[in-house]
């Protein structure tokens, strides 16, 4: 049982994710994380053990910025560990949290590594961030990259992606894991259940199965399947 909580707003939304990360402690999980956009790069801090640790590690190492994707983690690929902790990232540029399990990951990590990826967990998720970051490098812009990926993958999944060179956005998709979005004032908000969002709006739309939603600080967009 994972927990996402993903933000875009024109105030810094560190402490949102990591009150949603709280929120979501009831799921059950062994290691937590937080990516941010901050001046054109991504920040990423990740680690094993309980969203305290994780809040002891950004009081010495601090993130900051005004979009950013959070997740807790139970393990089922790759044992828990601070390299097996989401968010997962691909080239420093793209990151991704995902709840959910790729079954055909084994396929593509062949490929991928066949194609000069090198991986650095053991987990089904970092298959997905370098799908989106290879389809990106073909020319994708960040939604369009994310439904492509997803056209590869066969399992379950909620995933929220990030990406430096698109500051403000967050793209989301789901299909047999749930995921909601929240609809603020200048301001939206993804993910796995409304728990983590209630402190910040009172507006959801719940995602269906098939759908990819874009959001940044001042629009949403869903396509569904």
């Amino acid at each position: 049982m994972c927990g996402i909580v993903a933000a875009s707003a024109h105030r810094d939304v560190t402490d949102i994710l990591i009150a949603g990360l709280r929120a979501v402690e009831y799921r059950g999980y062994d290691s937590a994380g937080i990516a941010m956009q901050f001046n054109g790069s991504l920040q990423r801090q990740r680690i094993q053990g309980k969203v305290s640790v994780l809040e002891n590690l950004l009081a010495s190492h601090p993130v900051s910025g005004h979009c950013g994707i959070a997740h807790t983690r139970w393990a089922t690929h790759g044992v828990p560990s601070d390299r097996n902790a989401h968010p997962m990232v691909s080239g420093e540029r793209v990151a991704l949290v995902h709840n959910g399990i790729i079954e055909n990951h084994q396929e593509l990590r062949d490929e991928l590594r066949a194609a000069g990826c090198e991986f650095t967990s053991e987990t089904d998720t970092e298959v997905m961030v370098h799908l989106v970051s290879a389809f990106m490098d073909q020319g994708a812009d960040l939604f369009t990259a994310v439904k492509s990926a997803i056209s590869r993958v066969q399992g379950a999944y909620a995933i929220a992606v990030v990406c430096a060179r698109e500051p403000g956005v967050v793209v989301g998709a789901r299909k047999g894991s749930p995921m909601v979005l929240g609809v603020g004032f200048n301001e939206h908000f993804l993910a796995s259940d409304i728990h983590p969002l209630l402190p910040v709006t009172n507006r959801f739309i719940f995602l269906e199965d098939g759908d990819v939603v874009r959001i940044d600080a001042e629009t949403y967009r869903v396509e569904d399947a």
